[in-house]
């Protein structure tokens, strides 16, 4: 008897990159598609799908590479459950953008092989990604890379300090509340459409983040989100008691932000539990923000010197020093799993403060289940 693979996804808008996935999947066994439904699309990324369940079904299953296909009858990541549980596949297999701890726990209570693959497009044509073919994700991500919380008034007016930013090409469809800006990149899709405009880049990042914060506006975000969104590149955002930097300092050369591509990494984490509140326990003190601004320029002289261990030890320094003050930041698993990759790391922290989001790694070697990103230049 072959043996059986597993794979599980949305597959909406069908693209060559998707046929790449199942073929590869299959070269290790019979393979067997769990298909999200519209209900659970529509529940996940807060939108509804361009093809429907039947469609999506009935394109998959054409396919020769698979065996066969349906629609999963659960809810949230763990979908497919009931059908795996029937099913008993020997190979989970997932694209690194695919990979999640929970998918991972479950095969490993369930006794399945867990495979990580990055995307292989086949030979000669394009990396395609259903996320990069619509139109309105043209507009980017940002990624905060040391600094977080200074663009905050309420941890600023205590010491000035200096927030570090990439502007990130949506390659993949990030996580909601991750920390990738994806709450401002909502609104900027609602205010642009499908891309940026041309102009003075602050200019338009002042318009995004009005838009967003309108007057009466209780929890006011913060400043580095509409500005690491709308101004490509690495970016140093300096605050000093307000919402708006007072100095702007980027780099578009490719030459550093090819540097960065290359040794950063992410790799996914657990959903936020619910009730989740970060600003419990908070202990906002001079000391803490102080030291969470020198790691933010610690971070931003290594870079530019291209000092890859030094980066790694400003990166850290940057989540030790909000930990420190937002405890809540992290749970235990969260821990636990980034204790599992600290060997293969230069430095980390979190992107998605209590869960949904990522570990961010620097690494001169491979990450396992890390994914790559593109810094928009």
């Amino acid at each position: 008897m072959n043996r059986k693979v597993f794979v599980s996804g949305c597959y909406d808008m069908l693209h060559s990159g998707h046929v790449a996935f199942f073929e590869e999947a299959a070269t290790y066994g019979d393979l067997y598609v769990g298909i999200g439904s519209d209900k659970t699309i529509n529940a996940l990324k807060g939108r509804k799908t361009i093809n429907t369940d039947s469609e999506r079904l009935y394109m998959v299953k054409a396919l020769k590479a698979v065996k066969d296909a349906w629609i999963n009858s659960g809810s949230g990541i763990i979908d497919f459950a009931e059908e795996v549980k029937r099913l008993k596949p020997d190979v989970f297999f997932v694209n690194s953008d695919g990979h999640s701890l929970a998918k991972e726990q479950f095969c490993r209570e369930n006794n399945i092989q867990y495979v990580v693959s990055e995307r292989i497009p086949h030979r000669g044509l394009p990396a395609r990604s259903t996320t990069a073919l619509r139109k309105e994700c043209l507009i980017p991500y940002r990624i905060d890379l040391a600094g977080g919380w200074l663009d905050q008034p309420f941890v600023n007016k205590i010491y000035p300090g200096a927030v570090v930013t990439i502007c990130i090409e949506p390659d993949y469809e990030f996580n909601d509340r991750s920390g990738m800006a994806t709450s401002s990149r909502k609104k900027a899709v609602e205010l642009w459409h499908t891309d940026i405009p041309e102009g003075d880049s602050e200019t338009l990042a002042r318009t995004l983040f009005c838009y967003e914060n309108p007057p009466g506006t209780q929890y006011v975000s913060g400043s580095q989100d509409a500005l690491g969104i709308v101004m490509p590149g690495l970016n140093r955002f300096y605050y000093n008691n307000g919402y708006w930097p007072e100095k702007i300092e980027s780099v578009t050369d490719r030459d550093v932000l090819t540097w960065i591509e290359e040794r950063l990494r992410l790799v996914p984490l657990y959903p936020r539990r619910d009730g989740y509140d970060v600003l419990a326990d908070t202990d906002v003190c001079e000391e803490g923000v102080k030291a969470l601004s020198d790691a933010a320029d610690a971070c931003w002289d290594a870079i530019l010197r291209r000092d890859a261990a030094g980066w790694g030890r400003a990166l850290t320094a940057s989540f030790e020093a909000q930990v420190r003050m937002f405890p809540n930041m992290v749970s235990d698993a969260i821990l636990r799993e980034l204790d599992s990759y600290k060997s293969q790391a230069l430095g980390w922290k979190i992107s998605g403060a209590g869960g949904g989001g990522y570990l961010v790694f620097v690494s001169e070697k491979v990450v396992r289940n890390g994914i790559r990103i593109r810094i928009k230049n």
